[in-house]
Order: structure tokens, then C-alpha cells, then sequence
């Protein structure tokens, strides 16, 4: 008889850039708990405006910085006793009461950056330095475009499930209601950490029919970037990051936005559809196994080609989890 904890293969947690909040949602001086990666952090943001992560527990005698904790210049300091922690290194800077600071007062610090909207974490299973970036988007910078609108929900789904959805075109005709499957390509960097899938159709629009072309970019297993294309001088663009809060469960944040010449004439709709089909996806992702070798038919060539993209960004093999490791 099936069972889901004989069906499912628990996936390991990812390597790569994930966001763990939005920019203007933190504020100098800000310090809140968070968890992301299935650890326990502290994110501030410093008097010189730096969004910083850093393990949440004092290494004194075990306080949470996330609950009383305060920014003092760039370092944060511990509710418990006072010792204060640099934002960048972690590493203990001073001691109230005390002169010599011993050498193991410090704890980890995670490598952020502040870009496209987002507050992003570099996570690596092996505590590794970055491997690799992705690029700033013009769209955010752009005065011709609207004010980014936000949208964020907590899925029951691991992280790679919920990225595999842009590489199963077959699913927006059964699960969205598509009336067919448009054709397209896709296209691998040579850095393997990005990829292009692009979509062309014809459609009826308020102001004429067009050639619109659907873009999606990804940058690692939690960052995508969907654009609609072909009106000239005109655009619409959704970017989402999808961060793992722990094994079972992912925190997925999106930005939407598009050229304010199509905001009245698209742009809501186009929003709306996006999200409402997040809605349509959480029944097939809460109850779901994940399959590490799924029996495939000739027509899943996305979705072979992306497992064995999405391999690079595991330390350890699909699989490898066991069941006393906390496998489903």
C-alpha cells in the first residue's frame, strides 16, 4: 500500500541566494528573529543603513538577539548582558564589563546584499563563500515603471517543487485552465546557474492584438523573473524569491510591477493572474510526494532537463536524506 513516508524523498536543503525579507520592510535600527534553512538567525539593519544576518543566539549564555536586541552603530548588541556583535563578522566587538574579549565570542554572520527590493541571505551546506551572483534589474530603478506591488505566502512544498512548476508547461492547461501548451525554448548559460524559458503567442489585448513573448528567467533554485514582452515601449514584470524555512515549508515573496503606460491597460490583470494561480497550485503541492526519479514521458524534456540542472545546487545527492535525518 502507498505511504507518503515510503513515497516521498526528502530533499536536502539547496545552496544559493534567497531572500528573507523585503527592503522596505526593515528600517535603521530594525531587529526581528527569523528562520530560514531550518536555523534560528537575527535580522537588523545598522545606523549606516546595512541589512545584516547573523546566528540568534549569544554565544555568552545563549540569549536571542531577535527578542530585545538593539542596533548600536553597526554592531548589534545582546538583550541578556550587553555584549555587542559586528554585523559583518560576527565576531564580538565589546564587552561592557570587561576588557579582554575571549576569542570564541562570536557567532556566525551570513553573507547578505540588498538588491531588486529584497534582503538577501547566501545560504551554502557547507558554509562555502558565494559562487555565483545575479544581476540588478532596470525595471526597479526605472521612473517610467509603477511602484513595485508585494505579495508573500508560506507554501507547504520544498523549495525545488514550487521552481519545477516553470518547467512543466503541460501543467497550466490542467491545473490553470490554459486552453493549450504555446511553444517554446529554452535556453542554459554556460554558468549553468541561469536559465531562459521563452514563450510566444499571439493575444488579444484592450489596445490591439499582439505577439507577446513570456520570459522567464532563473537564477538558482528560489529566483525567477517573468516578463511579458512585445508591446512596444511597454512591459510587465513579476520577480519572486522562494526561500526555505525548513524542510517542509517555504517562504515565497514576489514583487510585481510593469511600465506605467500599461498599468491601467494590462498590468492588473496580469498581477491578479499570477496570483491567483498560486492559489491553484497549494492543493497539488500540499499533498504531493517528491519523486527523485519520477517516470517521465517523451513530452517532459523541460522537466528532465531541469533535474539534472537543479543537481549543482545540492551538496549532498537527491536522496541522500534518510528518514532518521528527518525524511518524510
Amino acid at each position: 500500500m502507498a505511504h507518503r513516508e515510503h513515497e516521498h524523498v526528502q530533499l536536502p536543503m539547496p545552496n544559493g541566494w534567497f531572500a528573507v525579507a523585503f527592503s522596505r520592510d526593515l528600517r535603521v535600527g530594525d531587529v526581528r528573529p527569523i528562520e530560514y534553512f531550518g536555523e534560528e538567525m537575527v535580522l537588523f539593519r545598522t545606523r549606516d543603513a546595512r541589512a545584516r544576518v547573523l546566528d540568534a543566539f549569544c554565544p555568552h549564555l545563549g540569549a536571542h538577539f531577535g527578542y530585545g536586541g538593539r542596533v548600536m552603530g553597526e554592531t548589534l548588541r545582546c538583550p541578556f548582558h550587553g555584549w555587542q556583535f559586528d554585523g559583518e563578522s560576527g565576531a564580538c566587538s565589546r564587552i561592557p564589563y570587561c576588557e579582554r574579549i575571549p576569542k570564541r565570542a562570536r557567532v556566525k554572520s551570513w553573507t547578505t546584499q540588498e538588491k531588486n527590493g529584497f534582503i538577501w541571505v547566501w545560504h551554502h551546506a557547507e558554509d562555502k563563500p558565494p559562487e555565483w551572483d545575479f544581476p540588478s534589474l532596470p525595471e526597479f530603478e526605472n521612473p517610467d515603471w509603477s511602484e513595485p506591488r508585494s505579495f508573500e505566502k508560506v507554501l507547504d512544498a520544498p523549495v525545488q517543487d514550487t521552481h519545477e512548476n516553470n518547467n512543466d508547461p503541460v501543467h497550466f492547461q490542467f491545473v490553470h485552465g490554459q486552453p493549450d501548451t504555446p511553444p517554446g525554448e529554452i535556453h542554459y548559460d554556460e554558468d549553468s546557474t541561469h536559465y531562459q524559458i521563452r514563450n510566444t503567442s499571439e493575444q488579444e489585448m484592450p489596445n490591439g492584438s499582439f505577439v507577446m513573448t513570456l520570459v522567464r528567467d532563473s537564477w538558482g533554485l528560489g529566483l525567477t523573473a517573468v516578463r511579458s514582452e512585445g508591446i512596444p515601449g511597454a512591459g510587465l514584470l513579476m520577480y519572486s524569491s522562494t526561500t526555505p524555512i525548513n524542510d517542509r515549508q517555504v517562504h515565497s515573496r514576489w514583487l510585481l510591477t510593469c511600465s506605467n503606460n500599461m498599468v491601467d491597460v494590462a498590468g492588473e490583470e496580469f498581477m491578479n493572474r499570477l496570483t491567483t494561480g498560486v492559489q491553484q497550485d497549494l492543493a497539488i503541492w500540499r499533498n504531493k510526494v517528491h519523486r527523485a526519479k519520477p517516470v517521465l514521458c517523451e513530452a517532459d524534456t523541460y522537466l528532465a532537463g531541469f533535474r539534472k540542472w537543479a543537481r549543482q545546487f545540492y551538496s549532498r545527492p537527491v536522496g541522500s536524506v534518510s528518514k532518521a535525518e528527518g525524511g518524510s
